[in-house]
Parts: structure tokens; sequence; C-alpha cells
């Protein structure tokens, strides 16, 4: 299915939604006081409450994330595994089913298009199928750029089909110290029994369904891939459990203020086409050993110029947050500037992130900030920000 396409229920209009895109969470998240926004295209939850009472319920108990938004796209033909190595900068060939790998796409220069996971699991049938769940804004783009390469590599035999099942399907977080306990209550398997970063097939109230170890809060948990017309039977019963331990649903901007004490970047902020993969300080999700990818070139050479800024985390001194785009200075020196901030409700001081130049990005070093006409002092400090126990 096209990524442009849409379907009967994504197409239905409330008032203000001015044809938004709808997960098939919709009714629940109104039903729950949910304030609806344009995210991406789609009609989202930003808030249902108060944002902090949202964050900190995520971090103490249980959050609720409807993130059907998010691309997933499926794989198949005889060389999926090559072409996915290919396409990425993490390793993806031989890798075991059951695994799930963060990695970057990039293009030629070495810019970035997307943060991706991919999925090896193996279906009901015991056969192993790859999918992909990629950033909502950028769902198109990356259909389109993979099945680019899938026509440009059509001699030489290479077989891929993309299937884009993003409107077919639920995608629901469940974050927090607490979460896994709710959705064993209705899933025929455990989410402890995985180990962080892998998933499996299974069933949630009967219904077929992906459950994987990950999450994009910095708590324990899970996410679970199930079709639309189940998902608001799992939604109501996730509910349910969470209220009695004190959770709840969370809206997009708990999780922002979630995944930014968690030090994970954010696409259109820390990662976009502006930013060449070896700035980001995401080394893990970067292989170059005994392997070719899109964008390697580049990002090795990269790797060795010192004028390029790279990622840093930053802690100020006043309560005022640093937000995107402000200007980092060192003295007079403009030395960067700022993708993310805000003020951190687990750690109570404010934290940003944002990209400096190489000299001034150790950690300790002090810097100063531009928060609308006037200074605040700040220091380099590593990430993430938070890390559970």
């Amino acid at each position: 299915m096209s990524s442009t396409s849409t379907t009967p229920e994504s197409q239905a209009n409330a008032p203000g939604t001015k044809g938004l895109l709808r997960t098939s969470l919709h009714a629940q998240h109104e039903s729950c006081g949910g304030r609806m926004v344009d995210f991406a295209g789609w009609s989202m939850p930003v808030q249902y409450g108060s944002i902090i009472d949202e964050h900190h319920a995520t971090r103490k108990s249980i959050g609720l994330f409807d993130v059907s938004h998010m691309g997933r796209l499926y794989f198949s033909g005889d060389e999926v595994e090559s072409f996915l190595d290919r396409m990425n900068t993490r390793r993806i060939a031989g890798v075991e089913a059951g695994k799930i790998r963060y990695s970057l796409l990039t293009n030629e220069e070495g810019k970035i298009l997307d943060d991706v996971l991919v999925y090896h699991l193996s279906d009901s049938a015991n056969q192993a199928f790859y999918m992909m769940v990629v950033n909502a804004s950028n769902r198109e783009k990356v259909v389109n750029w993979l099945r680019s390469d899938c026509d440009s590599n059509a001699g030489t035999g290479l077989r891929i089909e993309i299937e884009d099942r993003t409107e077919r399907t639920a995608m629901i977080a469940v974050q927090g110290p607490l979460a896994n306990q709710i959705v064993a209550k209705i899933s025929d398997l455990h989410p402890e029994s995985l180990p962080y970063y892998t998933g499996a097939t299974t069933k949630v109230l009967g219904h077929a369904a992906i459950i994987s170890r990950t999450g994009y809060t910095g708590e324990d948990g899970c996410e679970l891939i199930v079709a639309a017309e189940v998902a608001a039977e799992i939604w109501e019963r996730l509910n349910e459990s969470a209220k009695t331990f004190g959770g709840g649903p969370a809206g997009l901007a708990a999780r922002d203020t979630l995944r930014l004490e968690a030090g994970m970047p954010l696409y259109g902020h820390e990662l976009s086409e502006e930013i060449n993969a070896a700035q980001t300080n995401l080394n893990f999700a970067i292989q170059f050993k005994d392997r070719e990818f899109v964008g390697k070139s580049a990002i090795l050479a990269a790797k060795q110029n010192d004028s390029l800024p790279v990622r840093v985390g930053l802690e100020l001194i006043d309560r005022r947050p640093a937000r995107e785009g402000c200007d980092i200075y060192a003295g007079e020196e403009k030395i960067g500037f700022v993708t993310s901030g805000t003020f951190s409700p687990t750690l109570q001081k404010s934290i940003s992130m944002g990209y400096v130049s190489r000299s001034q990005a150790v950690v300790g070093t002090s810097v100063s900030i531009d928060v609308r006409g006037k200074t605040h002092a700040a220091t380099v400090v590593a990430l993430p920000f938070y890390q559970r126990s």
C-alpha cells in the first residue's frame, strides 16, 4: 500500500482535524480528554491533562502512548537481509531472529534520512521476516528512497517487496516500571521473558501481535503492534489496568520530555539531512567493519573532520530552559546551537541537547547559551541525563 494512500477510517473528519490521518485509537483519545494536534499529518494527542503528571506517571508507574503514526514497513524477497544491511548504518546481515536493531538511514553524503528500528522476527509458522519502524514525518520519503534503490538494482536480480502496513495496524507503547506487568495479564508472552531490544510474535487478548522490548522514554516496558481493528479493545484493557497503578494515557509532550531526559535524539531536531551521522555520537548504531553501506565513505571522512560540530548534553545553571535554536557560546565565540531543551520534571533542572565544536564537546566544559537575548551559564554533561535504576 502506498504511504500516501488513506483508508476510509483515516479520511473521516471531526471538527478541526481538516483531513488529518487518524489512528485507530482516535476515539479513545477523545474520550480521555486528549488535546489533539496535527503531528506529521496525523491527529495525535499532545496531552490529556498535565504534561508533568503524565511524565511522572511514566517514570513511576505506567504511561500508555499511541505511536500508531510511526511507519511500519514489511519486507519480503530473496535478498532482504543483504538489502537492509546495505541500506542501514548498523549491521543487519547475520543478526539472529528475535533481534531488533536501532539504526540510521543515510544518503551517499552520510546525511541522515531517518533513524529506524529494524526487526528480524519469526511468525507463527516459524518463518523469518523483516520489518522496519520509521518516523511518521519520514514515512513517504523512506518508502520512496528504499523503492528507488530496489528499482535501480532491478537489473542485478534484486527482488525486494516493501509493504507499508502503517494504516492497517496500530502500535501502542506501554512504558514505565510497572508496564510489563499489565501487558503480561493480556498476552500469551510475558514481556520480561524478552531481553532488551528483542521481540516476538504472540497473541494479545487472543489477537495476533508483535511484542518488542523497546521504547522511547528511558524506562522499561514494551511496544505492541496489532491489527488496527483490535487496537481499541487492547488499549481499553491496558488503560483499565494502568489506572489501578496510578498510570494512564500520555501524550506527545510527555513523550518528548521523557526522551530528552534519556538523551534520545529526535528526528528534525538532533537528526536531519543537514547532519552527518558521524556528528551524532551514536557510535553503537554505525558499524564499519567488514561491510559496505550507503554513506559509509562520507561518514568515515566526517569522523576525521574536526570542523564539524558534535552532539552533546547541556545542563543549565538557571531553571529557564534553552530551547531549539538558541546559540551556544564559549566566551564571545559562537560554537554551536541548541536542538532540544526543557525543564526536566524528573531531575528538576534545565537540560538541553545541541551541537558544539569538537574542541568544546568535552564533559565539564563551561559554555553560555543565549536565551532570548539573555546569557545563561551551562555545562557540557554526559548523556543520558537520566538513567533508570
